[in-house]
C-alpha cells in the first residue's frame, strides 16, 4: 500500500506531528484496529503493514502499557523496536514523495535487486541512519547527496 502525503487523515505527513508517547499510542492503536478487523484509515494502515512485518516487536506494541515504557538502554534491547519503525515509516515516506530526488527510482532498483520490498527498505534505512548520525553529530543538515551515494553503494556490494 502505498500513502500519499496527505492521506495521513490529518493532512500532515507521517514523519511530523507527534511526541514520542502519541506516536506509540497510534502504533499500538492501528496494531489493535488490524488484529481486530477494525476499518484502518491510511495511516494505519501503513503503520500496520510495517508491524505485521515486524513479529518480533508485535507482542511489545499489542501491550500499550509497555509500549510506552519501552526504553532500549535500560531493557538490553539489541534495537529500539521504534526507532526502527519509524524509519521504515520514513522511507516509505521519502518514496512516495520522492524525497530526496531519486529515492523512488532507487528503491525501485534495490528491489529489483535484492527481489524483496523490505530488505530493500533496509538498505535505504540503513544508509539514512548513518546520515542522520552523522548530521547530528555535526550539527548540520542531513545530507540528500551521501544519502543516495550511501545506499547505492550497499546496493553495489549486494547488501
Amino acid at each position: 500500500m502505498q500513502i500519499s502525503p496527505q492521506d495521513t487523515g490529518s493532512g500532515m505527513t507521517v514523519s511530523s506531528a507527534y511526541s514520542r508517547d502519541s506516536l506509540r499510542q497510534t502504533y499500538s492503536a492501528a496494531w489493535h484496529k488490524r488484529l481486530a478487523g477494525l476499518p484502518l484509515s491510511s495511516l494505519e494502515a501503513l503503520i500496520s503493514d510495517v508491524i505485521a512485518l515486524h513479529p518480533e516487536y508485535q507482542a511489545l506494541i499489542a501491550d500499550s502499557e509497555r509500549a510506552q515504557a519501552f526504553e532500549a538502554e535500560t531493557t538490553g534491547a539489541r534495537d529500539n523496536p521504534f526507532m526502527h519503525l519509524g524509519l521504515h515509516l520514513a522511507v516509505r515516506e521519502q518514496v512516495v514523495i520522492d524525497r530526496p530526488a531519486g529515492v523512488r527510482d532507487l528503491h525501485l532498483s534495490l528491489c529489483a535487486t535484492l527481489s524483496d520490498a523490505h530488505r530493500a527498505d533496509h538498505v535505504l534505512m540503513q544508509a539514512l541512519g548513518e546520515t542522520l548520525w552523522e548530521a547530528q553529530r555535526s550539527g548540520q543538515a542531513p545530507d540528500e547527496s551521501k544519502y543516495l551515494a550511501r545506499a547505492r553503494a550497499a546496493q553495489r556490494f549486494g547488501m
